[in-house]
């Protein structure tokens, strides 16, 4: 598609502001009722969806010009996806996420881009990952793992460590105890090693298409020869990646969050709790393992209207809500660690905030990221609890800056449950 594509449904936008707030249904208190981290912060309509939908007008009927006004707009948006599921919700069935995302293709493809974001793309294209580290060591984290290569070796299931994993040593113990525990499980998984390379899911979001198929298309080749059957990451930016966008590249792997396949091998006892874990905690859902991690359902129709006022599409259209994400394995999972006891946030699984890391947001205005996941974690804290643990290494990291030397703990759902083994 093009932003062109989206010219008569920026005609079709109300105005209604529901893209601000989660459903009405859904709110429990006053304090913890909006959805959208960009509009929130800058305190303008500009920045919500209803907003950039008037924007991307102005810009196709040339009425505007680029300006960094019109760049802080459209790249402050974290593609967190939360309007898209208000706006299905509420009222319309318009899709703010995809128009988006045309949005910052179209702005990247003009040459107006950020400083920020052209350094990651830089690195990238050098070393193959976003944290603009040596390639070299990318394996580095696994090198204590008796684990096949799958370059030079075969497994059946390919166990993707992702950029944050590969380099973030603070954080990076839960990518060796997946793999361990998958081990223990006797699951044949293998790994890339140094020879892993990005997803493309975080340059998909700040805009950057072209190179986003590029890394697909490699990452697709090298399944297709290691002859992987399943893919598993503890990455939710990896999982959106190969679940939702790799199918249009020819994609036909099984792909699995870890936290899926450790339900499923809880649930058939191939994996036992021995241990307790005295703690009371909380659970973060990540943007593309929840809302955005919906499986993928392919559609080539056209748009058609009935008595040229009722919009339907031929054949019908794909209307993901948010509602099939990944949200029951782990919230099992945490209730069947002895010792846990597990609360809630007010916004939660769909409705859930977004933790501030995404759509290149972290890498360009690093103070919003921070005040977006100081929200998330003043809501934790709402909870009682003492943890708050998520599925997505690169929500934890931008917990982890956020909360300092305060006293919330922060965790991937696979430590605990390897202090419960």
């Amino acid at each position: 598609m093009a932003l062109e594509d989206f010219a008569l449904e920026t005609d079709r936008c109300s105005q209604c502001s529901y893209c601000k707030w989660i459903p009405f249904d859904q709110m429990k208190s006053w304090r913890f009722a909006k959805n959208c981290p960009s509009v929130s912060y800058n305190n303008f309509n500009s920045y919500s969806a209803r907003g950039r939908y008037a924007v991307s007008r102005s810009l196709i009927k040339k009425q505007i010009p680029y300006t960094d006004t019109v760049r802080h707009i459209v790249f402050s948006c974290m593609t967190c996806g939360s309007c898209d599921v208000s706006c299905k919700i509420c009222r319309y069935n318009l899709y703010p996420l995809e128009m988006v995302r045309e949005l910052k293709f179209k702005l990247v493809e003009d040459g107006q881009d950020l400083d920020e974001h052209r350094a990651v793309i830089e690195s990238l294209k050098k070393e193959q990952n976003t944290m603009m580290q040596p390639k070299a060591v990318r394996g580095k984290w696994a090198e204590d793992l008796d684990v096949p290569r799958l370059f030079s070796q075969k497994a059946e299931i390919l166990f993707h460590a992702g950029c944050r994993l590969s380099y973030d040593t603070e954080i990076q113990s839960s990518a060796v105890a997946a793999v361990q525990i998958l081990q223990k499980a006797g699951l044949d998984v293998g790994i890339m090693g140094e020879r892993e390379i990005c997803c493309g899911g975080r340059i998909y979001s700040m805009g950057y298409r072209d190179e986003f198929a590029r890394f697909a298309g490699e990452n697709i080749a090298a399944w297709e020869k290691a002859g992987v059957k399943t893919v598993v990451t503890s990455c939710a930016d990896g999982y959106h990646a190969f679940k939702r966008l790799y199918p249009e590249f020819g994609s036909r792997v099984e792909v699995l969050h870890t936290v899926e396949l450790l339900h499923r091998l809880i649930m058939a006892k191939k994996l036992e709790f021995h241990s307790e874990v005295p703690m009371t905690v909380t659970y973060h859902d990540p943007c593309h393992l929840g809302r955005q991690g919906e499986p993928y359902v392919p559609w080539n129709g056209v748009e058609k209207k009935i008595k040229n006022q009722i919009i339907v599409y031929e054949p019908e259209r794909p209307r993901y809500n948010g509602a099939f994400g990944v949200y029951d394995p782990p919230r099992e999972i945490l209730e069947r660690i002895p010792g846990v006891r597990f609360l809630e946030m007010e916004r939660i699984r769909e409705y859930s905030w977004c933790c501030g890391a995404g759509g290149g947001v972290r890498e360009a205005y690093p103070e919003y990221s921070g005040w977006t996941a100081a929200e998330r974690i003043a809501e934790a804290k709402a909870t009682g609890a003492e943890a708050l643990v998520s599925a997505c290494p690169w929500c934890e990291r931008n917990f982890m800056d956020a909360v300092g030397d305060d006293s919330m703990k922060v965790f991937d759902i696979i430590d605990l449950v390897k202090l419960a083994m």
